[in-house]
């Protein structure tokens, strides 16, 4: 049996996804001094932000920008705004984006950034003004063909707005192309916003078909219910799923019949929490990942099954919605009782695929329609999740560490062939 190491509750987002690459990469017969090359960030850069406040007073943010690995092209990642935002949280943001983006074979590498601010305390013109400086002072740092930033907590379209034109006017010209997840007015891909969930939704019916569920009628659990999570909700939904709870940071709500997600979503619209929504009966956070069902989604944030309730799942399938959810003391805890986890680097790439597509779309001026960007998506998604089976069949190991072991094999196939400058 697994040890049971509590303290891995306290484990720092950096230290779990260090964990994870180690363990992976222990499988791998190659070059430790490579391996370490490709586990280092590559840059990463604090910046302190001297804001004008609405009140007339100075206060002073710090910003961080990390870009993780660059090998197979510009860096690629979100900006959070969040008031725990600290350089190990940004570090390991980045570096799962680096193995993200290998396992869905887009040509990125990892990076992530964020500012550490409590969003809602902020005025809008606070944020604006936070946002054009944070920028500002990376002009030099991303770009479209160096790193491409795009929106994640607390982050969203109009975020994005306000950097591409802060970059564009340094740059004396309009570059559309420097982050994702922009409004479609301003050269934003259709199907972007909902491209995280349905790439969880993606690679939740191929691991129902793997484990013989029929996803219509299956009883699913959602863990979070801000973009992520509650575009999940509504597609599985939609595709015939019972969900019978779901939770955000007010609380949940569970309903073994099933919770209606179009009014709920309606609901949410207006009340901004899924609390005290009518017909069903509220849970509590930790309750609702104890649930049993067939699929269990954490959509919230790092670290939230842990040694301490992994023993208590009661799930099939774990989708991991969120960037690490889940510890590596717990996944050796749930792959010891059969529980299949569809790990983050390849359950929720479907963001920054549609990532890509937004890129690309930009730099070539052409535009596809939203059915098209569905399709290319589902065909990216479906064949990741299958590349990830075959290696965890081949391996005999989970799919966290055949997910790793194809994404550091790719990554060190094009260093290898690059060479390392010294």
């Amino acid at each position: 049996m697994p040890t049971r190491q509590s303290d891995d509750i306290k484990l720092s987002a950096l230290e779990n996804a260090m964990r994870q690459f180690d363990e992976a990469a222990e499988v791998l017969n190659v070059d430790k001094m490579m391996l370490e090359i490709l586990k280092q960030p590559r840059r990463a850069v604090i910046v302190k932000l001297p804001i004008l406040m609405d009140n007339g007073d100075f206060q002073v943010f710090t910003g961080y920008r990390v870009q993780h690995n660059i090998a197979r092209g510009p860096a690629k990642g979100g900006i959070r705004f969040h008031q725990d935002v600290n350089l190990d949280e940004v570090s390991a943001l980045a570096a799962w984006m680096t193995w993200k983006c290998a396992v869905v074979g887009i040509p990125f590498g990892g990076g992530k950034g964020g500012i550490a601010c409590d969003p809602s305390k902020l005025s809008k013109s606070e944020l604006e003004r936070l946002t054009r400086r944070y920028t500002a002072d990376l002009t030099d740092v991303i770009g479209p063909e160096i790193d491409v930033p795009a929106p994640d907590v607390n982050t969203d379209s109009q975020t994005m707005a306000w950097i591409m034109d802060t970059f564009s006017m340094h740059a004396r010209h309009t570059v559309t192309s420097v982050v994702t997840g922009k409004p479609i007015e301003l050269g934003g891909s259709l199907g972007r916003r909902e491209a995280t969930g349905r790439g969880v939704l993606f690679a939740v019916r191929e691991a129902c078909q793997y484990k013989n569920i029929e996803l219509k009628g299956a009883r699913c659990v959602v863990q979070g219910f801000g973009n992520v999570g509650s575009v999940t909700a509504d597609l599985l939904y939609r595709d015939g799923a019972r969900i019978i709870a779901v939770c955000d940071v007010h609380g949940g709500l569970y309903n073994p019949e099933g919770i209606d997600i179009f009014g709920l979503l309606e609901y949410v619209a207006k009340n901004r929490k899924v609390v005290g929504f009518e017909g069903a009966q509220p849970i509590t956070h930790d309750e609702i990942l104890k649930l049993e069902c067939e699929v269990l989604v954490p959509a919230a944030l790092e670290n939230v099954i842990t040694s301490k309730n992994a023993d208590d799942i009661k799930a099939v399938i774990v989708a991991e919605g969120a960037n690490g959810p889940t510890t590596t003391n717990a996944d050796k805890i749930l792959q010891s009782r059969g529980i299949m986890v569809i790990p983050d680097i390849l359950c929720n790439s479907g963001g920054v695929t549609v990532s890509y597509f937004e890129w690309v779309q930009d730099r070539m001026g052409y535009f596809w329609t939203e059915e098209e960007v569905n399709k290319r998506l589902e065909i990216i998604l479906v064949k990741a999740f299958n590349d990830v089976l075959k290696v965890s069949l081949e391996y005999n190991c989970n799919m966290r560490i055949a997910a790793f072991l194809l994404a550091i094999k790719r990554v060190l196939e094009v260093t290898m062939l690059r060479g390392v400058y010294a």
